[in-house]
């Protein structure tokens, strides 16, 4: 009785990019509260579940009313009596009360924070932090972390074509090492930055504003900067990339507007092997479109042996187009973000749908973020290997980082850190070798 839920409510609040979204609070019985709120992308996968807005003029279209309205007229009367820690149960409820394949009736942003209050309520009616309640007594490793140094893409105004240009250390040996090392490179390549011309700000997810005159430019400073910084580019530090090749893919094409250039989907291939060969990149997400299996698939059979391919846009966090993924032989890593699929099961499911073809699993934030640190807990507790946040400044991206600090320090010389083994299992013995 004490697990049955007594109230959930929602309320507005606002993210990153000063936009509101939806925070949902679920008590229990026993007086155990969970608290969540919902993310928002700005690069979003067509196949995603989408986010409930009231439109018109108001916050730019952007009001959460009708999401809200949906919580308090029909999740929580739907929800009161079920046991919080039933969590498959609960979120089957949402997704058969919207009733939509995309969650539009009444919002993926709705149905994701009470889908994660309710885990928070769930760990807390046990007295147990929330990766552990998710662990269920099964081990741990605490995440190797993804950490954006430069943005671009929609994430900078398009200033650069790719959306991200990352920074990894699977050989850190530890998360708060893993910290450090980005923080003298994310410094590094600040001053490469201001010795270019005045630095003019930071993108959506807090890397540094883009000032390069092509892609390959950011990729040069980059590795410059993993130098500068006194570490060993592909060695103990490696470059990730998000293409996020859907936002200018165009007709079969991609139009790479820094470089003036529209490429086709071969050349595309090209060009990410080229840049796999002359850089330390270890990771590539979205390389090629949200349905471009093929070329995915072609870039894959050249370089995933030794590179992570991640599906994001192509893949939004959903089972069924993992399997389908994976037949093609398009991916070898899947990114997972709750707010795409809609609840915390479905999310699940994708992430062990990845997990059972052997494939690197990421769990990922959105560019519009806030202090909600669940998907900590969640890399954490679901074993996800990696976890990708944004930058290494703005509140909304270090409240993450911290918390799994805190996580790691919690569990003292029990801690182990997923690093090299977190990836595609080629890509990990292609890092590990000599």
């Amino acid at each position: 009785m004490s697990n049955q839920i007594s109230k959930v409510i929602a309320r507005q609040v606002w993210d990153s990019r000063g936009r509101p979204t939806v925070e949902a609070e679920v008590t229990l019985v026993s007086g155990a509260t969970g608290r969540a709120i919902a993310p928002a992308g700005a690069s979003r996968g067509a196949h995603e579940a989408v986010d409930l807005r009231d439109g018109g003029t108001a916050f730019g279209g952007f009001g959460v009313a009708r999401a809200l309205a949906g919580v308090e007229a029909e999740i929580a009367p739907a929800l009161l009596g079920q046991d919080a820690t039933e969590q498959v149960t609960i979120d089957r409820l949402l997704i058969d009360l919207d009733g939509t394949p995309n969650k539009s009736r009444l919002g993926a942003n709705a149905l994701v924070a009470v889908s994660m209050a309710n885990l928070h309520a769930a760990a807390a009616s046990a007295h147990v932090p929330l990766w552990q309640w998710l662990a269920q007594g099964r081990p741990v490793r605490i995440p190797l972390p993804e950490i954006q140094i430069f943005g671009g893409g929609a994430h900078a105004g398009r200033r650069t074509d790719v959306q991200d240009f990352m920074v990894m250390a699977p050989k850190a040996g530890s998360f708060r090492r893993a910290l450090e090392i980005t923080a003298d490179i994310y410094r590094a390549a600040g001053q490469l930055m201001e010795a270019r011309g005045p630095i003019t700000g930071v993108a959506d997810e807090g890397g540094w504003w883009p000032n390069f005159t092509s892609n390959e430019d950011a990729l040069d400073v980059l590795t410059q900067a993993i130098e500068r910084a006194g570490y060993r580019a592909g060695e103990e530090v490696f470059i990730s990339l998000d293409i996020a090749a859907n936002e200018f893919c165009v007709d079969g094409g991609y139009s790479m507007a820094l470089d003036q250039r529209i490429l086709s989907a071969d050349e595309m291939v090209e060009r990410m092997v080229a840049w796999a060969g002359r850089y330390p990149i270890v990771s590539i997400e979205d390389p090629a479109g949200q349905d471009e299996f093929s070329t995915l698939a072609k870039i894959n059979a050249q370089i995933g042996h030794r590179v992570q391919i991640i599906g994001d846009d192509v893949l939004v966090t959903n089972a069924e187009r993992v399997g389908r993924a994976s037949d093609a032989a398009a991916c070898n890593a899947v990114l997972i973000k709750v707010n795409q699929a809609g609840t915390v099961t479905e999310a699940k499911a994708a992430l062990d749908a990845g997990k059972a073809r052997g494939w690197g699993t990421i769990v990922s934030a959105r560019s519009g973020e806030t202090e909600d640190v669940t998907i900590s807990h969640l890399s954490v507790g679901w074993d996800g290997g990696q976890l990708k946040v944004g930058s290494f400044t703005r509140s909304e991206r270090m409240a993450k980082w911290n918390e799994v600090l805190r996580i790691e320090e919690s569990l003292g010389s029990n801690a182990v850190y997923a690093g090299c083994d977190a990836f595609f299992a080629p890509v990990a013995a292609n890092l590990t070798k000599g």
